[in-house]
């Protein structure tokens, strides 16, 4: 699901710790985060932030549980508009306007 932040007037980082997300990581232009419910780390918000002059686009999923690896990739998220994210999703938008 994707956010867009309009007008930003601080860092992103910071902006973002205030929401309770934690920064992971620099992955070329894209800011890594996570928002994890346990100390066991899953499951967990999951972000990655793009900053394009004074805008934020922020993409968010659900990660229910850690990628598992076999024959294939697995990954365990979620990225539709309803239940958990839904809700996540309306506290951002109220925390960062």
């Amino acid at each position: 699901m994707q956010i867009e932040i309009k007008n930003i007037t601080t860092n992103p980082i910071n902006m973002l710790r205030r929401a309770g997300y934690a920064y992971q990581r620099q992955e070329g232009e894209e800011m890594s985060f996570v928002r994890p419910f346990s100390a066991s780390g899953y499951p967990r918000f999951h972000m990655y932030v793009k900053v394009n002059g004074a805008d934020m686009m922020v993409n968010i999923h659900l990660d229910r549980k850690k990628e598992t690896y076999g024959d294939d990739t697995r990954h365990h998220g979620e990225y539709e508009n309803e239940g958990a994210l839904a809700d996540e999703v309306r506290r951002l938008k109220a925390i960062l306007g």
